[in-house]
């Protein structure tokens, strides 16, 4: 029987010629990835352990992302317990102030992560890296320890699940709004440890900004991890990029899949995630009537170039309502480079938007747009549990840039053809 590409890299960095899923195996691995919340506990972790180095001084990295600029002193602790760490050991990619981005859009964008590729990393949201045909998953930081030091992990082989997509995309809709259908399909348990595999005409069509954005959001369905097939698009972004050669694998016309699911991307409007799950998705059209104090658009899920355009396309002329906060936050200083060139922070700021550095900011309930009791929040962000993002009374509603630009300027959920 064949394998999947997920198997297939699987079992190239396992030494093995097959897998099949439920096999424990150890892997090498490519990258180890931590950033700071994430690599205090496993820095304690490997100086517990009597370390002495790291597998590789070139293949860990650490991005200090998620409370930087830092917040308050036990912020500012962390990061110089990692900066101090990554000085001692010859850390080549240790990333903070105006060279940081945030981790899951930088890694691609700076060409650290190539298909083929086993990515680890001390963060749930490393599964990002399968828009490039990566084997990338999140663990925890004490399993990160050992990754760094010892250059491989075991894992459990995942079985897969297949999503074939076909259709013309609809005017605003995007990645994003194809992995909330998905996740409001199946549920936040419905890949639970598995490969979610994407493939068809309709992912030919879909930007790389787009794929990593559903590649991105894979763990909300419990998935292990999420996979593109690698074509001429992704081919493109790599060229010139990647600093390390990678190899290319495809699915075999027989390799099993638990489940194929088809779906036809022209049905597909723009998506909103109800409080207090990202599964609890309605078509925009759908939501009613619901005010919003609000918006971020950001994130390492949303918060590319393709995300800024959109939203900067959809607020030119017009002004945020006055009840209403807009938080734009470009993911890295690159993308905020070339948003800045291309005049979309004139259009922010016109508009009476916030513009912040790259961090991850409000996502988490981190600082740059806490919400209080009672307060809403339309976010292109990848999660809106009870007090993801301040208040536990607070509420979060998960879109696209498009439907989160719209918001703004409407003062409540609304879709993008309502105000352009």
């Amino acid at each position: 029987m064949g394998m999947t590409m997920t198997e297939k890299i699987l079992a190239a960095h396992a030494g093995r010629a097959y897998v099949e899923p439920g096999e424990i195996i150890e892997a090498k691995v490519d990258l180890a990835l931590a950033n700071d919340i994430t690599a205090p506990l496993s820095l304690e972790e490997f100086e517990k352990a009597g370390a002495r180095s790291v597998f590789d001084p070139e293949r860990v990295v650490f991005v200090l992302d998620h409370f930087t600029p830092n917040k308050d002193i036990l912020s500012a602790e962390n990061c110089k317990i990692i900066r101090e760490f990554s000085r001692k050991h010859g850390i080549t990619n240790f990333y903070e102030g105006g060279a940081c981005g945030i981790e899951h859009a930088l890694l691609p964008e700076q060409g650290l992560v190539g298909p083929g590729d086993v990515v680890v990393g001390a963060d749930s949201h490393t599964c990002t890296y399968g828009a490039l045909g990566a084997f990338s998953t999140g663990m925890g930081s004490t399993d990160f320890t050992y990754a760094m030091v010892m250059g491989s992990i075991w894992f459990k082989v995942p079985r897969s699940v297949k999503f074939i997509c076909s259709g013309k995309w609809q005017p605003w809709v995007t990645g994003k709004d194809l992995i909330l259908h998905i996740i409001g399909m199946i549920g936040v348990e419905g890949a639970l440890y598995e490969a979610m595999e994407f493939d068809g005409d309709a992912i030919g069509d879909l930007s790389m900004d787009s794929r990593f954005s559903a590649a991105n959001m894979v763990i909300e369905a419990g998935a292990k991890n999420g996979i593109f097939r690698v074509d001429r698009r992704a081919l493109e972004y790599l060229s010139g990029r990647n600093k390390r050669p990678y190899q290319v694998y495809e699915s075999d016309p027989d390799a099993h899949y638990r489940e194929i699911t088809e779906i036809n991307v022209g049905d597909l409007g723009p998506q909103v995630a109800f409080p207090f799950l990202p599964s609890n998705v309605r078509n925009v059209e759908e939501a009613g009537h619901v005010a919003i104090d609000q918006v971020v658009i950001g994130s390492c899920t949303n918060g590319r170039l393709e995300d800024l355009e959109m939203a900067a396309t959809i607020l030119r002329g017009k002004k945020v309502a006055k009840h209403v906060r807009c938080i734009i936050i470009p993911a890295t200083p690159d993308i905020y480079h070339t948003a800045l060139a291309r005049g979309y922070f004139d259009i922010y700021l016109d508009a009476g938007c916030i513009i912040s550095p790259p961090t991850c900011g409000p996502c988490l309930g981190g600082h740059m747009g806490i919400l209080a009791r009672g307060e809403r929040a339309v976010s292109t962000t990848n999660r809106n549990f009870v007090g993801r993002m301040g208040h536990p009374e607070s509420e979060v509603y998960l879109a696209g840039a498009a439907v989160a630009a719209a918001s703004a300027i409407k003062g409540e959920i609304a879709h993008p053809r309502e105000v352009v």
